[in-house]
């Protein structure tokens, strides 16, 4: 099967979840929820990705199906949802997760702007294709002080990258260059690697490359490994991926 093109099927899925209203852009969200992570966080879970991971938590139906799933929500909805249950469980931390949240980018940012001044932390978690394409995306979202990007790198090198998403091996090149728009942008950053599929000489080659783009990514580089939810495993079992570490729910 010919691996597809990252940047376009973006661009499609943006097609099926986001929608246009007078001066407001809308997004698809399958529901909102609180969880663990960073110590505690209320998360939006966003409909459609342009990736398609082969370990991806995201149910089939939610991958595979935008057009069918999700309501579509106002960044002004997103946001008093997302601070009302901050409120109810005294968080300090948001995100979008579930999907791509950067689809749709005038919505991010209007969401984004209701959320500024409210003493709250978003932790933008992206796999960077649209701001690695686009160094405008990255220059407007500097003008967020409450903002924090984590890029979700998808393996440690190119090669890796097209094994475990299908999509041509260019789309790694793109997660690397939207570290360096972010950065040159002066926006709050750090990568994150999902480590579970790659070897200790890709990661170290990983971590060569970080540092030749800014020494604070190869510091803070954040390592993921596989979380064997059921539907995940039998994902990896269908794709016949091989993983050296992984955490057992």
């Amino acid at each position: 099967m010919p691996f597809y093109d990252p940047l376009a099927r973006h661009k499609a899925i943006e097609k099926l979840v986001v929608r246009d209203r007078e001066d407001v852009q809308e997004r698809k969200y399958w529901r909102f929820r609180f969880d663990r992570w960073y110590g505690g966080i209320v998360t939006a879970d966003a409909v459609g990705c342009g990736l398609v991971c082969k370990y991806c938590w995201v149910s089939d139906a939610v991958m595979f199906q935008p057009a069918k799933i999700g309501k579509f929500y106002s960044p002004e909805a997103v946001a008093k949802t997302l601070v009302m249950m901050a409120e109810k469980r005294s968080l300090r931390q948001l995100r979008v997760s579930g999907g791509e949240p950067t689809i749709g980018k005038q919505h991010l940012l209007q969401l984004l702007s209701h959320l500024e001044g409210r003493q709250l932390l978003f932790m933008l978690e992206t796999n960077g294709i649209l701001i690695g394409s686009n160094p405008k995306y990255a220059d407007d979202l500097s003008k967020y002080r409450s903002l924090h990007v984590r890029v979700s790198l998808k393996g440690c090198s190119e090669e890796d990258f097209a094994n475990l998403t299908g999509a041509k091996p260019e789309g790694f090149t793109l997660q690397l260059k939207a570290l360096k728009n972010l950065l040159q942008a002066g926006v709050r950053c750090h990568p994150a690697v999902m480590m579970s599929f790659s070897t200790q000489e890709s990661a170290q080659r990983l971590v060569e490359r970080l540092n030749s783009i800014g020494p604070e990514l190869a510091e803070d580089l954040e390592v993921e490994e596989l979380i064997l939810y059921p539907k995940v495993k039998q994902k990896i079992e269908r794709q016949g991926l091989k993983y050296s570490s992984a955490y057992i729910t």
